[in-house]
């Protein structure tokens, strides 16, 4: 990956803008596959005059957006340093995340992004602000680092050399942009978009015969057993509670597995919504215990199952999953949904341990926290989501409902 340190900014002539006090710094990045093909683009401003004192797009190979927004950063945080030492900086980006996290609000917990907030913070001198601003507020930096992408750009140019560009007042080309590929969906959610959370309200299965005898369940490779009268009388009583909110469900996704996908029938047929399925949200392997129940499986398997209890890496039943893989399988499962479904409110019809790990995720809480949640059977927990563009790895989270249980008045929650 090219770095901006790389371009030379040794060489500028800093001594003509020298006198200039205060500045912006507008930056972006985008990855076209994420990852994929990378650039940044950063340009430096006049806070008083407005004008463009410096641009800079650039490619930096393979990467994602998250380390191509920080790139950009780093590029306009050279050029004034470079040439306005003296002034000083107010940083606008689009990029809830950078955003967040260089003001020290989110915590940086992915490992690529901590050299690079670390060299952001070397280079900002003592008082830089950030600033989170609409993308379309942030469309000069975004189309330097389209243009990076298409070739048409590499490296810094001062004023008096820049090109004619497009007026960054009028409308953009309908053609693809460095953070949204023509041939993904949306992906902008929360603050990244018009402010409209994407939720999931999240539905357990009604009972099966292995519920009502505590027997080991799994997922697909399970046994499958399907929904008993008791489950499918629970599931309906849910879906008549849920019913009166049905026009702000946009969609109803369901694991694939029997239980799940009876009770997403019956939820959709009540709520008027099609079924869709996502094998991400399917319930915990439990190989060779799968059909047992507690005692035989204490019987016949004493050493794996005290292995297993409170552990989150030990693997059940020989085969089966353990709780680290499972949260790996689920949070994919919901970016995939967030990234595809983003700004909407939708029903997923899920198991006891996805939905638990789904929560302890929103609440940023140890995922040994799953060990003592109690989840009902066709209980109802919500959760919103709030995140800048495609950034995963920080989501804003609000659990709004936990175990709810239908009653005698209609739902309450605030969905959006």
């Amino acid at each position: 990956m090219t770095e901006p340190d790389d371009l030379g900014l040794e060489d500028l002539p800093g001594d003509r803008w020298a006198s200039v006090r205060s500045v912006v710094i507008e930056a972006d990045g985008g990855s076209r596959g994420n990852p994929g093909p990378a650039a940044y683009g950063a340009l430096l401003k006049d806070a008083e005059t407005g004008e463009v004192i410096a641009e800079d797009g650039t490619t930096i190979g393979e990467a994602t957006n998250n380390v191509a927004e920080y790139a950009g950063l780093i590029a306009g945080l050279r050029l004034a340093r470079e040439l306005t030492p003296e002034a000083e900086i107010e940083v606008r980006m689009d990029s809830k995340l950078v955003v967040e996290q260089m003001s020290g609000r989110w915590k940086i917990k992915h490992p690529a992004m901590r050299p690079l907030a670390v060299e952001a913070n070397g280079l900002a001198p003592f008082g830089t602000t950030y600033t989170w601003v609409p993308r379309e507020q942030n469309k000069h930096a975004d189309r330097l680092a389209n243009e990076a992408l298409d070739g048409t750009r590499h490296g810094v140019t001062l004023a008096g050399e820049l090109p004619a560009g497009p007026d960054d007042d009028e409308e953009p080309d309908p053609e693809p942009t460095a953070t949204a590929p023509a041939t993904q969906g949306p992906v902008s959610r929360g603050w990244g978009g018009a402010g409209t959370p994407t939720t999931l309200v999240l539905v357990r299965h009604g009972v099966t015969p292995h519920t009502s005898e505590k027997r080991f369940s799994g997922g697909l490779a399970s046994a499958n057993p399907g929904l008993s009268d008791e489950g499918r009388e629970q599931v309906r009583t849910t879906a008549d509670w849920l019913a009166p909110m049905a026009e702000r469900f946009d969609s109803l996704v369901s694991s694939p597995v029997r239980r799940t996908l009876e009770s997403a029938e019956i939820l959709g047929e009540r709520l008027g919504r099609e079924v869709a399925t996502e094998p991400g949200f399917a319930e915990m392997e439990f190989g060779v215990w799968d059909g047992m129940t507690f005692d035989e499986v204490a019987a016949a398997h004493a050493d794996d199952l005290d292995a297993w209890l409170g552990s989150l890496d030990a693997v059940p039943g020989e085969v089966g999953e353990s709780f680290r893989v499972v949260e790996k399988r689920v949070l994919e499962a919901l970016e995939a949904t967030l990234d595809a479904q983003a700004g909407r409110t939708i029903v997923v019809v899920s198991h006891v341990t996805p939905i638990k790990t789904l929560v302890a995720h929103a609440l940023q809480a140890p995922l040994q926290s799953v060990f003592r949640m109690e989840l009902a059977p066709a209980s109802v927990s919500v959760i919103s989501y709030f995140n800048g563009g495609r950034h995963f790895d920080e989501p804003m989270a609000s659990l709004r409902m936990f175990n709810g249980r239908p009653t005698g008045s209609p739902i309450d929650v605030s969905l959006r």
